[in-house]
């Protein structure tokens, strides 16, 4: 079930940074100096894979996909999980499906190592699922997140999957077309891309291989941008280029005749920049106060104890005693239903669905200002005030 070993390791130029050292091309380089240190969410991604690897390969292999061996006592075991991955599993079951239409035989690949080293220098990945049929390859990845959704279209990890799947068959197959989708279950999110061999070879020719040399000698430009954030550069908090920029985007530029107010557009501005403002601020501030906590001091600034909210030390001795004391039961315990989210993990969300699905609403969200690029219909204010109205009314 496990990759080996050599698969699990981290290539210097990733294919999942992509998006980061092929824009910021000595980026690379520069994130050397810090560790790679593994979050709670990215530990918890690494089980999913587990288990969809699991139960797709008993459905492949026909062993008992319910049994779960050695991974229902793993901390992030839940039914929520499970759910999730079978939904997974269910679209790569429609591809096979798909495939077995056009083949009578197509080759199916679980967790396959991917090389695409001819372009990028010791570039390998691994592809969580890889289907071959007459005149197509597809390369299936999850992606367990939910921060936010994930794209196939012109998406360059994925790009360089399907080069390492090109390189590693093309000798094998007579290859055309080249079919990457991204499975984000928790954002009911199934995204496809398809382009052709040929497309696909000379975005790696005559884009991927010039920067991926730059990239691999430290050199070229350094450009920051949301790619710092997105891709979570090891350097952004304290990256020269990005903190320049930043400090740049914070130069207003206003009118040579200043009243007492800002004009609207003026406005508009400062809206454009305070979010990579905020970003950046707050990726400086987790990276001093880590540096502090290990003993590093920052002139004009110390590390304090921040505040604190009372806790019981013992809550089992705690209601022992009160028990003890005479009061009654009822008094200090509270009961109340698991919220949504706790719910949906506890029961699973199928079952979730099949049971409350009428008794669950969605009340209409705060307003937020956003970019105009951001695919959110814009919500009428004059609608919602009428609309608010009326309930109030009725």
């Amino acid at each position: 079930m496990n990759a080996p070993a050599e698969i699990k390791l981290h290539a210097k130029l990733s294919a999942s940074g992509s998006g980061k050292w092929l824009t910021c091309t000595p980026s690379a380089r520069l994130e050397e100096q810090f560790s790679d240190e593994q979050s709670e969410f990215a530990a918890e991604g690494t089980f999913a894979h587990e288990v969809f690897e699991y139960v797709l390969n008993g459905h492949l292999k026909g062993y008992d996909v319910s049994k779960y061996e050695g991974l229902s006592g793993h901390q992030y075991f839940s039914r929520d999980l499970l759910d999730h991955v079978h939904a997974s599993v269910a679209v790569v079951l429609e591809r096979i499906e798909e495939a077995r239409q056009r083949s009578k035989d197509p080759v199916i690949m679980v967790e396959q190592r991917l090389d695409f080293s001819v372009w990028v220098p010791e570039g390998f990945g691994t592809g969580d699922v890889v289907i071959v049929s007459d005149g197509v390859v597809e390369v299936l990845d999850l992606k367990y997140g939910k921060g936010i959704s994930v794209y196939a279209p012109g998406n360059t990890q994925m790009r360089l999957y399907a080069l390492g799947a090109l390189h590693e068959l093309a000798h094998l197959y007579d290859i055309e077309t080249v079919r990457m989708t991204i499975l984000q279950p928790r954002l009911d999110n199934y995204s496809t891309d398809e382009i052709t061999a040929a497309e696909l070879l000379g975005w790696a020719e005559n884009f991927v291989k010039p920067r991926a040399e730059l990239a691999w000698d430290g050199k070229g430009e350094f450009v920051a941008g949301d790619h710092c954030h997105q891709y979570f550069c090891r350097a952004r908090a304290t990256c020269r280029a990005r903190a320049e920029g930043n400090l740049a985007l914070a130069r207003v530029e206003f009118a040579m005749k200043q009243p007492d107010l800002l004009f609207d557009d003026e406005i508009a501005q400062v809206l454009a920049k305070a979010e990579s403002l905020a970003k950046w601020a707050g990726e400086v501030q987790e990276y001093a106060l880590k540096k502090a906590e290990a003993g590093r001091k920052f002139a004009g600034w110390k590390l304090v104890e921040g505040r604190s909210n009372r806790k019981y030390s013992n809550p089992d001795a705690v209601a022992a005693k009160l028990l003890q004391s005479g009061i009654d039961e009822a008094v200090i315990y509270e009961r109340s239903l698991l919220g949504i989210t706790a719910m949906e993990k506890a029961i699973g969300k199928k079952v979730f669905t099949e049971v409350l699905g009428g008794l669950v609403v969605k009340p209409p969200g705060k307003p937020t200002l956003v970019p105009e690029t951001d695919k959110r219909s814009e919500i009428d204010p004059a609608a919602n005030a009428n609309a608010s109205a009326v309930a109030d009314f009725s």
